[in-house]
């Protein structure tokens, strides 16, 4: 669900998700939106072209976030062996 409004000084978007986190995608959108605006009134050519970067900055984003959450389960698994917890690793499985 999508919250949505403003303020005199800043827009403010609330998201939220039911009974689990927030996707590499979700967050990889949330993201962009911050790093690059494509304003409507620009040419065709050069909004085309900057959509396109976007896309390509989504795809690395997604990416290095999913790599992000692999590191974070494998450091995780490896406290959880060294606490004698084995067997809570298979939680973190998917």
């Amino acid at each position: 669900m999508d919250i949505q409004f403003s303020t005199a000084l800043n827009n403010v978007t609330v998201r939220t998700t039911n009974n689990r986190g927030r996707t590499p995608e979700e967050l990889a959108g949330e993201a962009l939106e911050k790093i690059l605006y494509v304003g409507e009134n620009v040419h065709p050519v050069i909004r085309d072209q900057a959509q396109a970067f976007k896309e390509q900055i989504r795809v690395l984003l997604v990416h290095y976030m999913h790599q992000a959450i692999i590191s974070d389960r494998t450091t995780l698994s490896a406290k959880l062996k060294s606490y004698g917890h084995a067997d809570l690793v298979k939680l973190l499985e998917n």
